[in-house]
């Protein structure tokens, strides 16, 4: 005998189910894990927490995650041809995945950092990568390990 609570856990997980059964074009724009908000605020934290330059070229890494390195090896070899450098693709520790980790210096602000996002969110899609998972900042080669650049 199914109780009220059970039949709400079994609906939602019907839901859901449906929900992620519906098929998204690889090509469909979908909004990022991170939303544009959140970017925004993280802008304004680096402008006030680090010494870089946050308008200037910046580190910029990226990261996909898959049970299947096959997969990763594919997202790589398309990125690297869009000027990403490849640092590696390692195993999760303690998981049966995989983390590709690419990066490239460029300038980003919230919105071109939102639009990066769906960018590679879609690409993730196209080649049936488990997850884009983010991003993160450092300063660019030449300035790390000295604190700001000099104008």
């Amino acid at each position: 005998m199914l109780t009220l609570d059970s039949k709400k856990t079994l609906l939602v997980a019907t839901l859901v189910g449906a929900v992620a059964a519906i098929p998204v074009h690889a090509d469909a724009q979908v909004a990022p894990k991170i939303p544009l908000e959140k970017l925004q605020s993280m802008f304004a934290n680096m402008r006030a927490q680090t010494p870089w330059n946050i308008d200037g070229p910046l580190l910029w890494g990226y990261f996909f995650i898959d049970a299947d390195r096959t997969r990763l090896d594919a997202a790589a070899a398309t990125l690297k041809d869009k000027g990403y450098r490849v640092v590696g693709i390692a195993k999760v520790d303690g998981h049966d995945l995989f983390r590709l980790h690419v990066e490239r210096v460029e300038v980003q602000t919230p919105d071109s950092l939102y639009a990066r996002d769906i960018e590679l969110e879609a690409l993730a899609r196209k080649l049936h990568i488990g997850s884009y998972d983010g991003m993160d900042v450092g300063p660019p080669p030449a300035a790390a390990g000295r604190g700001a650049p000099q104008d």
